[in-house]
């Protein structure tokens, strides 16, 4: 943990906080943490700082804090992913925090298997909980956006178009197609399909909604590794 995240919930008044839960546990196992020491802290959604210990215990710690600077700006990025199995998805979700992408829209495919939208990861507490875990990492303190759209042809067709204005929009995808450009500066929209990609029906459909079709080369990676290669070759 990197950077203690805490919420309105924890502050005693404008100038301190008390944290007991896992938090706690972290300061006291890992950091090992004793009065007197400083550590970073920011307020989710607000600003980063450091904070000095002023009491702390088995039950709870009480931190002094100071918060005196913006996190780190988001990438100008939304991420179109098609809905990874469970344990891939707990993945993503922290990698994207970790990089700072702003918006994760996670849709349905012919290729997404219908129990995965009935996974507890989708929950809106865990999803939470894992993208916080991906903050404290790259001590940041903007959660990420998060939709889930449960059918493929209503989003492209009625939600997408309005994603695009304005935006560079690019579909990855396997196969004979331009490369991915590199370090790219505009506000882009990126889609990301199920591993061995979107069938030619979605494929399709994303074209004629504006996408422009690009490769990462002939190999097949998995999702994760492929929403990573591409976030670091795009930005």
């Amino acid at each position: 943990m990197n950077l203690l995240l805490f919420t309105l919930d924890d502050r005693v008044d404008e100038q301190h906080i008390r944290v007991s839960d896992r938090r706690l546990q972290h300061l006291l196992q890992v950091n090992r943490a004793a009065v007197g020491d400083s550590l970073r802290v920011g307020e989710i959604d607000g600003r980063v700082g450091t904070a000095r210990v002023l009491e702390i215990d088995s039950t709870q710690a009480l931190l002094a804090i100071t918060l005196d600077s913006a996190p780190p700006e988001k990438l100008p990025l939304s991420l179109v992913l098609a809905l990874p199995r469970p344990k891939m998805l707990r993945r993503i979700l922290r990698g994207i925090a970790e990089f700072g992408v702003a918006e994760l829209h996670l849709v349905n495919s012919y290729r997404v298997e219908k129990s995965y939208w009935q996974t507890p990861v989708l929950q809106q507490a865990t999803v939470r909980e894992y993208l916080l875990q991906g903050l404290e990492q790259s001590r940041d303190t903007a959660l990420p956006q998060v939709h889930c759209h449960r059918r493929f042809k209503p989003f492209v067709e009625d939600v997408l178009p309005g994603m695009l204005e304005q935006r560079l929009a690019l579909l990855a995808h396997p196969g004979n197609y331009p490369p991915c450009p590199r370090g790219i500066t505009e506000n882009t929209l990126l889609v990301v399909g199920p591993e061995g990609g979107f069938i030619p029906y979605e494929v399709e459909k994303l074209e004629a909604a504006g996408c422009q079709t690009v490769s990462l080369g002939p190999r097949i990676l998995r999702v994760e590794n492929a929403v990573t290669s591409l976030l670091g070759r795009l930005f």
